[in-house]
């Protein structure tokens, strides 16, 4: 929790207290495969992370001290900065390929930091994971075929507002730091203290710089033997690691605890065991206690938590009466039996229970929404983003060979691309030595792709008009078009509309779960809004469009009845609110037409008392019309699908 200027040494830090555990759990086993920190803006994730860093390689050479440089990747970086390629000056200088490493062949035998993974792009992610799985980068671009070693540590930090992380990296990675509270009064003092007096001296030290000779910051020789101490403990734990024991009891109770919580997966049991490991290394312990145990669970098992058990306190124990007192002996036998009694072995320790295990990592640090991670959502099928464009708009990705009526040309690729062929081609022109030969096989275009993904806006009908078997019908259908938005990796938000207004039940998001918890306790009754919920659902869009998502899809689920006005004025009469609503509607229909907003609009009405009200909203919203009792879910959901697509 210190401000970006500051370089406190890692012993300075105050707060992040349980970030700064599991930094030492996987300076202690690098095996863990990273850290995931999850913190809000502004509570030093990144000081953190670099002043780790700089435990790790300060006073020891690379090879003893192993996973300690620091290679950082930017959120905005492209494939050829991530995986390597062609080393365009060395490849003019020496008139053959030259091949540069990537981030991920440099972060090898160290630490990769990943600052707003959350954001990274889905084909930067994909790079990271296989890399993380084989431990080699390879390249096969530019004429070039090259394997590099890529066995790195992997710490991750990301704000919890701005979303969750891809759940495949986080399988990936042992040891995850679930949102942390703001620090106490005292502590926040301490730390605006602290980053102070690091700025004065700073200064001063900048200032004496100008002399023949540059004093050592104060604040790193001020905390320079506990980081010294720190450095040690760690060295020594690594040592230690390979000797340290853990039962088969205490395996069992961590599996038995996965298997309370809802864990998926094989992945997260092995990450507990070698977390439990790790920590008791690094107390000096030869042998995993409780307090080990507690660890791994909170840092490995209950960020992953899907459910949480029912834990029931026991039941209070009846009063008994006290019993009699027994004839006192004589004092030669009350003597012998209490050397008898000494002799007797000490009652071996009680066993720990899963649900106390659980129980003790709660109540070190929880946050509230433990079971709004990204492991909430289950896993079905296929995944793949089919929201990503190319074009000239977005992030600039890669470089393909193209000529220039087939996208912007990228001149770096292109001088890339012909660099080797230059000798040659002075040779069959020598008068034009000078002068860099291009030939159509050589220009390179840009792709770009914008945020992947769509938004799948679902408006639901909650009025009194929507008969009860009829609401059940929806919500099918909606869930069908759920599941199908998981496995593209779609977001969706839930707008639910009754009475007099529409209620955003569900902010745009990729947690199915959530949505379908919304969706199952929504109430029914009241008037229909119709336009309210319009008028939000367009709300919601030019959101998403402001975050780089430029496709949203609405799908209405109603009767298509308006009868309650955006204002409705007390004087008018009922026919007067009833045109009123109609125009309301029409009116916003045709923004969202404009805006670019696909629709398809599920009729929940029964055909003998339908007057086409759904079908004529579905002709101003220039959308798909679809008749729900006609309809199965699955149908439906191809139809969103196909709208979502054109």
């Amino acid at each position: 929790m210190n401000t970006p200027h500051a370089t406190l040494p890692f012993s300075a830090l105050v707060g992040l207290d349980a970030g700064r555990q599991a930094l030492l759990l996987l300076a202690v086993d690098p095996g863990l495969g990273g850290v995931v920190i999850a913190a809000g803006v502004g509570t030093g994730k990144s000081t953190l992370v670099r002043a780790f860093a700089r435990l790790l390689a300060d006073g020891a050479s690379a090879a003893d001290a192993p996973y300690a440089h620091l290679v950082e990747l930017p959120v905005g970086v492209t494939e050829d900065r991530l995986l390597g390629g062609l080393d365009l000056e060395a490849t003019l200088a020496r008139g053959e390929r030259v091949h540069r490493s990537g981030l991920l062949a440099r972060a090898h035998g160290g630490l990769l930091y990943a600052d707003g993974v959350n954001l990274l792009d889905d084909s930067t992610i994909n790079h990271m994971l296989a890399a993380l799985d084989s431990g080699v980068v390879r390249v096969e671009r530019e004429g070039l075929s090259v394997v590099e070693p890529a066995r790195f540590a992997l710490i991750a930090t990301y704000d919890p507002a701005e979303g969750p992380p891809r759940r495949h990296l986080l399988d990936r990675i042992g040891l995850i730091v679930a949102p942390m509270a703001q620090a106490p009064g005292h502590a926040r003092a301490e730390v605006v203290r602290r980053n102070l007096a690091a700025d004065r001296e700073r200064l001063v030290v900048n200032g004496a710089r100008r002399g023949p000779a540059a004093p050592a910051e104060p604040a790193a020789v001020e905390w320079a033997d506990e980081d010294a101490i720190l450095h040690a403990l760690i060295m020594a734990a690594r040592e230690a690691l390979p000797a340290v024991q853990i039962s088969e009891a205490q395996v069992n109770q961590l599996s038995q605890a996965a298997l309370a919580l809802g864990v998926e997966g094989h992945r997260a049991d092995i990450f507990a065991v070698r977390a439990a490991l790790a920590a008791a290394a690094l107390a000096g312990r030869d042998e995993v206690n409780d307090e080990d145990l507690e660890r791994a669970v909170r840092f490995v098992l209950l960020p992953r938590a899907t459910r949480m058990p029912p834990i029931e306190e026991p039941p209070p124990q009846p009063e008994q009466p006290p019993p009699p007192q027994p004839e006192q002996p004589p004092p030669d036998e009350q003597r012998r039996d209490d050397e008898e009694q000494d002799e007797q072995p000490p009652p071996p320790p009680e066993e720990l229970t899963v649900e106390d295990l659980i129980l003790s990592a709660l109540e070190t640090e929880v946050p509230p929404d433990v079971l709004e991670t990204p492991f909430t959502v289950r896993r079905s099928g296929r995944s793949g983003s089919r929201g990503s464009t190319s074009g000239t708009r977005g992030r600039h990705i890669r470089s393909i060979p193209g000529l220039p009526s087939q996208g912007r040309l990228d001149v770096v690729a292109t001088l890339r691309a012909a660099a080797p062929w230059q000798p040659v081609r002075r040779r069959e022109l020598p008068s034009h030595k000078s002068q860099i030969r291009l030939k159509a096989d050589d220009l390179h275009v840009k792709k770009y792709r914008s945020k992947a993904g769509t938004l799948f806006c679902f408006v639901v009908d909650a009025s009194g008009s929507m008969a009860l078997h009829r609401m059940r019908q929806a919500k099918g259908a909606v869930n069908a078009l759920l599941q199908q938005a998981y496995v593209h990796r779609d977001q969706v938000a839930l707008l639910a509309f009754r009475g007099e207004s529409a209620e955003l039940l569900l902010p745009p998001s990729q947690s199915v779960e959530l949505a379908k918890r919304a969706l199952d306790v929504l109430p029914t009754g009241g008037g229909t809004p119709l336009a309210a919920a319009l008028l939000a659902a367009y709300q919601v869009s030019e959101q998403a469009r402001s975050r780089g998502i430029h496709r949203t899809t609405l799908v209405l689920i109603t009767d298509g009845r308006p009868n309650v006005p955006l204002r409705p004025d007390p004087t008018d009469d009922r026919q007067t609110r009833l045109e009123t609503a109609r125009a309301e509607v029409q009116t916003l229909s045709g923004r969202l037409r404009a805006a670019g907003v696909g629709a398809v609009v599920i009729d929940t009405q029964r055909s003998f008392v339908s007057r086409g009200e759904a079908q004529q909203l579905a002709a101003w919203l220039g959308g798909r019309y679809v008749y729900l009792p006609q309809g199965r879910g699955d149908q439906i959901a191809q139809a969103v699908i196909d709208a979502s697509s054109e």
